[in-house]
């Protein structure tokens, strides 16, 4: 290897420096989904791993929320039932909401653990209805009333539960399951349980990990992404369709974020190798931020 790489390298190092002596003792909270989650190659999912390994090594207590839409399709279908939306939101029933609550507990949430595991990293999984409570979701995401079933919005979130496994040295990896308050689990978006969980810890960072780069200008352009925005410009991009409806949870999940306490959100590409720490640790980053303002 030539000095000049070798210097290179380090140069790398002290650029995260000033981040990695800003954030040790912080608490990052990030969502773990989109379809890099199924990427056959499994080196991409161990990218990931590492990255948030990184960061717990560094002294970051990083607290991860995971999706399982793709898996809950795959074992309802095994089973034989149909899912049913209603504007892009699961319907669960009785039945469902068993598979739903299985395939995250006992499917997903033991494969993102076993990959954290592989990396030298301590995680501990947690099923969401042990530390989320949470109330029937009557409206779908434009206010208007809807009967999803056994879907739930967050009311709680049991705050020094998660605190106790983070303070024992573990990265909770919680499942998006709340207990209703008639004591049964509900499904609940993930992207709201990252958001509520972020706020309710106080976190300096919340980052969305999808299967997309961020927010961009064009969305057939990836060179047109959108490094940073402010929480007043988000409902003139929605207008522009710059934020679509893909989008809108997450971005309704990060402005309440914002607004309860989180510092700044972030949205990266899980397919592109080590997004989260290029991202978080270094001067230029390669997805969006949200910010106050």
């Amino acid at each position: 290897m030539e000095l000049a790489d070798i210097i290179a390298k380090a140069k790398v190092l002290l650029e995260a420096l000033p981040y990695i002596q800003d954030f040790r003792g912080s608490i990052f909270v990030v969502k773990y989904g989109g379809s890099f989650m199924d990427d056959p190659d499994p080196a991409v999912r161990m990218s990931v791993a590492t990255d948030i390994a990184f960061l717990a090594a560094v002294g970051i207590n990083v607290v991860v929320v995971h999706g399982g839409g793709k898996a809950i399709s795959r074992a309802m279908d095994e089973s034989g039932l149909k899912p049913d939306f209603i504007n892009g939101l699961r319907v669960t029933d009785e039945a469902t909401i068993a598979i739903v609550k299985k395939t995250l507990d006992e499917v997903v949430n033991k494969e993102v653990c076993d990959t954290l595991t592989k990396v030298g990293a301590n995680p501990k999984g947690l099923s969401g209805d042990s530390v989320i409570v949470c109330d029937k979701l009557n409206v779908d995401d434009d206010g208007n009333p809807c009967d999803l079933g056994y879907v739930g919005d967050v009311t709680e979130v049991k705050v020094k539960l998660i605190k106790k496994e983070i303070a024992d040295g573990f990265i909770p990896v919680i499942s998006p399951v709340a207990e209703g308050l008639d004591g049964k689990p509900y499904n609940v978006n993930a992207d709201t349980v990252a958001g509520r969980v972020a706020s309710a810890l106080r976190a300096r960072r919340l980052v969305y990990m999808s299967d997309v780069p961020g927010l961009l200008s064009d969305p057939k352009d990836p060179a047109t992404l959108i490094s940073s925005i402010e929480v007043g410009e988000v409902e003139g991009l929605k207008k522009k369709g710059i934020i679509g409806k893909g989008m809108r949870p997450k971005v309704q999940s990060a402005v309440r974020a914002l607004q309860e306490g989180v510092q700044r959100v972030h949205f990266v590409d899980g397919r592109m190798p080590h997004s989260l720490l290029l991202e978080i640790l270094t001067d230029q980053g390669v997805g969006t931020e949200i910010v106050h303002g």
